[in-house]
């Protein structure tokens, strides 16, 4: 069976009653199966999952970027974390019977989509149109307020809809990628200045792990700081990897990690990994997980 899943960021995770509007787009759809839904106050975002059929997805999101729009208004949108659009990302990526090529095709169907809503679209990751627009973090460096002037300059046309901001939903970037792991290790102090500085060491652009975006983010409502992190290939840059780096660096303040998060769904082996780390299993299989063999049944 072809099966595709999506991801899809939508730039509100405050107010529920907006939230659960947003999520009604995937609930009881046909060949559409709505995996989870995690709202988050301190970053004021939710992040969707949903697996299924990949023109059933395909409908599925496009009905919600209808209801965002309508519900969001980013003119008086604030949160920790980075965005450009009431929908900010829909990444698609392949799960079975289903290659990254034609997940290009989809994220070029809904970005035309998103486009004839009057938002602009910026195509990333394996969908680019140009290596400059590979990188989420490139394309969306100065967020909902820099984007109107952004927008202008040359080289930063949209790739699907008006070449100007829409001042209610901003823009938005739709894509194809590999499964990344979004982990976030949370400190035990209030001194944001430290989870930034610590991000910076971590992530790929400051030097740190090939395969590691972060930042430092405040949260308020737990006293704590985070480094917020997008593991882009687990495979080379492992979650053990990230979570010992930040525990190392963190020595030099005095600080520990308070809890770690895990946003949204995980690869297996990605599990399977750090588990033999810490471990120290270094021929443990992801079949000799009881629950995996009861699956394959």
């Amino acid at each position: 069976m072809k099966r595709v899943m999506c991801i899809p960021n939508y730039s509100e995770g405050r107010d529920l009653e907006k939230v659960d509007k947003i999520v009604e787009c995937f609930r009881a759809k046909e060949n559409v199966k709505l995996v989870d839904y995690q709202p988050d106050k301190d970053h004021n975002r939710t992040v969707v999952e949903v697996i299924g059929d990949p023109d059933a997805v395909i409908d599925c999101v496009i009905e919600s970027v209808k209801v965002a729009q309508e519900v969001i208004d980013m003119t008086k949108h604030e949160g920790g974390h980075p965005r450009m659009g009431a929908v900010d990302v829909v990444p698609f990526i392949p799960i079975t019977e289903t290659t990254t090529e034609e997940c290009v095709d989809y994220a070029n169907k809904v970005g035309k989509a998103i486009g004839d809503l009057g938002i602009p679209v910026y195509l990333y990751e394996d969908a680019a149109t140009s290596k400059s627009r590979k990188n989420l973090a490139k394309v969306r460096k100065g967020q909902y307020e820099g984007f109107f002037e952004k927008i202008k300059e040359d080289g930063w046309e949209p790739d699907y809809g008006p070449h100007e901001m829409n001042a209610k939903s901003g823009c938005t970037a739709v894509g194809a990628r590999f499964h990344l792991v979004a982990f976030n290790v949370n400190l035990n102090t209030d001194k944001f200045e430290i989870a930034d500085a610590i991000a910076r060491k971590v992530r790929h652009i400051g030097g740190g792990l090939a395969k590691v975006k972060g930042i430092g983010l405040s949260l308020e409502d737990k006293g704590m700081v985070q480094v917020s992190m997008n593991l882009v290939d687990y495979r080379k840059s492992a979650i053990y990897q990230a979570l010992e780096m930040i525990k190392y660096e963190a020595k030099r303040y005095g600080v520990t990690v308070g809890e770690t998060e895990l946003i949204g769904m995980v690869p297996l082996q990605a599990l399977i990994d750090t588990a033999s780390y810490y471990l120290q299993c270094h021929d443990l299989r992801a079949d000799q997980v009881i629950e995996t063999l009861l699956i394959e049944e």
